[in-house]
């Protein structure tokens, strides 16, 4: 080795080191102020805002689960594996029949690769599990002996484009890809769909946010789909958002549709709370203001609702980062969220019970699947809470009930799993998937092997 070459090595070695240095100055996390106590229930703590240049990182590498493992139950339930070896599993549909639905999805490929910002997100992506080429397919699970496991599997659909929301309506499984809602012909018992698919809409596609969910209102006649922001707080104009950081309405008997409710950055979970025929979602708020600052929440979402982003969060707090003009009523009629759900914790998966499933603590009320921080110390979410509501059909209680812990590693650094989408199956039994772990959870209370459960979607 020469004089020249040595001292080349040196030197790049050196640049590393530095920036090496620099990259974790900068991006090393602020450590939380407040617990996650504190930033849950109705009236949260609302941190003062701390802009930040880069975001913090601190990121749960996958750890996998030990053959023997589960994550950790709360008294009085149990959990067991329903179904193992999916490849990144995450929203999950249970059919009327007890066949169990799950997509097999990332993200989609950027069509033009991206620019510096997309590159590092898929660095995080991968670093957590998340990244890679999506299956694009629709698994069925079916458990044919009873037992609590499924026994059987078969590819249902492929070749989709990063398909999630599942739905069924008059002889047609609904199936959202991240850019159209489509309609295919099914008949429930079915193991393979070869039928081409009807479009029924268009969808925004790209962005970051790329999920999106479908639910039926409780008359079955209209459904609902979800479309998260393309950015974080509206960096590249308004232009690029039209349609989005917004639930869709789509009415089958006019093939209409229209905006349902805006301003809700990234919401993902759908149900429809059984005392009160509400509509109600998850939502994952704006990042790079601090680790205490804003909440995720779950909240009810009245027809023409309007929740604030990107100019404002919470109902009164203005993100002054947001450079499009600020429409003049909008502090006006931005409704405040229902119930917090930490900051940064990813809300997804969200079912209520009816008095049907676990039992107990968990007869009234909301399970909500908090996916898991990537940017805060500690980490926030990674665990299934329960979120009580009163007979009024409103949330209760300061900080929701543990469900499913344990996803992180006891030194709280990595992670087992993620717990992202919630089902119930038709004997009662709450189904998780758990998309770094590739398996699907099963969660059963006193009441759950002997409670039958019809169907969760209309079938007319």
């Amino acid at each position: 080795m020469t004089s020249k070459t040595r001292k080349t090595i040196i030197v790049i070695g050196i640049v590393v080191l530095v920036a090496a240095i620099i990259f974790y100055l900068v991006l090393r996390p602020t450590r939380a102020e407040y617990t996650d106590a504190q930033l849950t229930g109705p009236d949260p703590v609302i941190a003062e805002a701390d802009e930040e240049t880069f975001p913090s990182i601190a990121l749960a590498e996958p750890a996998g689960w030990a053959a023997d493992a589960t994550p950790t139950a709360a008294a009085g339930l149990s959990v067991a594996r329903f179904a193992e070896g999916l490849d990144h599993p995450r929203s999950v549909f249970t059919l009327p029949n007890g066949d169990v639905l799950v997509a097999e999805t990332r993200g989609p490929a950027s069509a033009d690769g991206g620019g510096i910002t997309d590159w590092i997100m898929g660095l995080f992506m991968d670093r957590v599990g998340a990244g890679g080429v999506s299956a694009d397919r629709i698994t069925l699970l079916r458990d044919s002996d009873g037992d609590g496991q499924a026994d059987q599997r078969s590819v249902l659909l492929d070749g989709l484009h990063s398909p999630f929301g599942m739905a069924l309506r008059n002889g047609r499984l609904i199936v959202a890809n991240t850019d159209a809602l489509l309609s295919f012909p099914f008949e429930v018992g079915q193991g393979r769909i070869t039928a081409e698919p009807e479009k029924l809409m268009d969808l925004p596609g790209g962005g970051n946010h790329w999920v999106r969910n479908v639910l039926y209102d409780a008359e079955g006649d209209r459904l609902f789909i979800t479309v998260g922001s393309a950015s974080n707080v509206a960096e590249n104009g308004m232009a690029e958002e039209t349609g989005r950081a917004a639930i869709h309405e789509y009415d089958f008997a006019t093939r209409s549709h229209r905006l349902f409710a805006v301003g809700l950055r990234n919401p993902n979970g759908l149900a429809i709370q059984p005392s009160s025929g509400e509509l109600w979602t998850t939502v994952n708020e704006r990042d790079m203001i601090g680790p205490d600052v804003p909440p995720d929440y779950l909240t009810n979402v009245p027809v023409g609702a309007q929740y604030g982003w990107p100019w404002v969060y919470w109902k009164t707090y203005v993100d002054e980062r947001v450079e499009e003009p600020m429409p003049n009523f909008l502090t006006e009629y931005t409704r405040r969220p229902e119930y917090a759900l930490g900051t940064h914790a990813a809300p997804l998966g969200l079912v209520f019970a009816d008095g049907n499933g676990l039992g107990g603590a968990y007869d009234r009320g909301a399970f909500v699947a908090r996916h898991g921080s990537w940017n805060r110390v500690p980490k926030s979410g990674y665990d299934v809470v329960f979120v009580p509501f009163d007979a009024r059909g409103n949330p209760e209680g300061e900080t929701p009930l543990p469900v499913l812990t344990g996803f992180l590693t006891e030194d709280g650094e990595d992670a087992h799993g993620r717990p992202t989408w919630l089902a119930w199956d038709n004997a009662g039994g709450l189904l998780v998937s758990d998309d770094t772990a590739g398996i699907i959870w099963r969660v059963t209370g006193a009441r759950s092997p002997a409670s039958a459960r019809a169907g969760s979607e209309p079938t007319r």
